[in-house]
């Protein structure tokens, strides 16, 4: 989006080039979304639609897929006529073992009584012997010849069943390939609208003069330590805001740069210290009833090569709700404190740290049209977001946070123009 990308440059040159922060917040002031063309509404309307259809496809692919997969749970219970020539094929198949090696078991033992006839046998035992091999042979040749024509039988309804097995095997390979067909074309369809709906220019976040953000914190913190301020939201509206937010920045007031200043933020519902970004800011991750505030600690870390002397450290606030609208505070807030030397050994220290709690601090009246030397600045134009999603929403917020450094800085140089 157009605000998106003026704000992620003016942060970028703010925090090493003075002039340009300077000149940051009218640009900020000053930007207002184009208004959307047809071609524009017409584009996200198709891809709106290209959504739908592929949903619905990925859908069908789905419940084809499924329903393939329950007739393969079913299979047995849909091919009976499979299952019994299977099993019919393999008890003939077994019986006719068991009678080919009875055959051969009578064969054997005819050879048996054959090979044991007495040297004084008969002509006619020895007949009966061989006409009793004779037979046993054949019979075991039979048995041999209708086992193997079983055998073959099973392996032909064996063969049968897998066939029809695999057939539906391979559709269910068929239908998952579609499912995660289906899938990427839904992903690419919705990315296609994601960025769509993002290069829109859609309407701004609203300014809210009942949305206050205030921020406290110490007055020194030593080069090298860190200081926790408290920023404090409120909702002075009728309305509950379903999730409230902001953007800070600190920067040296003598020598505008951020480089020296690293900022996290945790709170009651998210206790885990993290960083502050341009894209994220800091968040309630809940809703903020009337009447009720809500409270962000924000530890700012100043590296040992900051250079001494004043600091300031500035705040945006905004708000998303789940149908959609949004808005952000028309008036930025900050506090100033002051980087000092680090203490000489043995000499104690002054100033912040990781553990430091809430003290002093000034602005707990927004930023107004100020005077000269006093603890305020210049009024912030607000600058609206083109989404209603709180990243978005957070830049109209880190607008205002950076118009309120901008206008801390004007105000010390007039002053030491004056003095």
């Amino acid at each position: 989006m157009k605000i998106r990308r003026i704000l992620a440059t003016a942060v970028a040159a703010a925090v090493t080039t003075p002039v340009v922060l300077l000149s940051a917040a009218p640009a900020f002031a000053d930007t207002k979304p184009a208004a959307q063309t047809q071609e524009q509404k017409k584009t996200v309307k198709e891809l709106q639609l290209a959504v739908a259809k592929a949903q619905a496809a990925l859908d069908a692919a789905v419940a084809h897929h499924n329903e393939l997969q329950a007739a393969m749970d079913a299979f047995d219970e849909d091919h009976p006529n499979l299952v019994k020539a299977v099993e019919e094929a393999k008890k003939a198949a077994d019986e006719a073992k068991a009678a080919k090696a009875a055959a051969d078991q009578k064969a054997a033992d005819a050879q048996k009584a054959l090979d044991e006839l007495p040297a004084d046998a008969t002509e006619d035992q020895k007949a009966a012997a061989e006409k009793d091999l004779a037979d046993a042979q054949a019979t075991a040749a039979t048995a041999k010849t209708t086992a193997e024509a079983k055998n073959k039988d099973l392996a032909d309804a064996n063969d049968a069943y897998a066939d029809a097995r695999i057939a539906e095997l391979r559709k269910i390979g068929v239908a998952r390939k579609a499912v995660e067909d289906a899938k990427k074309a839904l992903d690419e369809a919705k990315k296609a609208l994601e960025k769509a709906l993002a290069e829109q220019p859609g309407e701004p976040c609203k300014e809210d003069p009942n949305l206050v953000t205030s921020v406290t914190g110490p007055k020194k913190i030593t080069a090298g330590s860190s200081g926790v301020f408290t920023i404090r939201i409120t909702n002075k509206g009728a309305v509950e805001l379903d999730e409230v937010g902001g953007y800070a920045e600190a920067f040296s007031v003598e020598s505008p740069t951020a480089k020296h200043f690293r900022l996290t933020w945790s709170s009651a519902n998210s206790p885990k210290w993290q960083p502050v970004t341009l894209d994220d800011g800091f968040s309630s991750l809940s809703a903020l009833k009337p009447g009720k505030s809500f409270d962000i600690k924000l530890k700012v870390a100043v590296d040992a090569k900051a250079p001494v002397g004043d600091g300031v450290v500035i705040v945006g606030s905004a708000y998303v709700n789940e149908d959609g609208s949004c808005g952000g505070a028309d008036e930025g807030a900050y506090t100033e404190f002051t980087v000092t030397k680090p203490a000489k050994p043995g000499a104690g220290t002054t100033g912040g740290n990781g553990n430091t709690t809430q003290q002093g601090g000034t602005s707990t009246t927004p930023v107004t049209t100020g005077t000269t030397g006093s603890t305020t600045g210049g009024k912030l134009a607000a600058t609206g977001a083109g989404s209603s999603t709180m990243p978005i929403a957070l830049t109209g917020a880190a607008a205002v946070a950076l118009g309120a450094g901008a206008m801390v800085v004007v105000r010390r140089r007039k002053a030491g123009a004056d003095a």
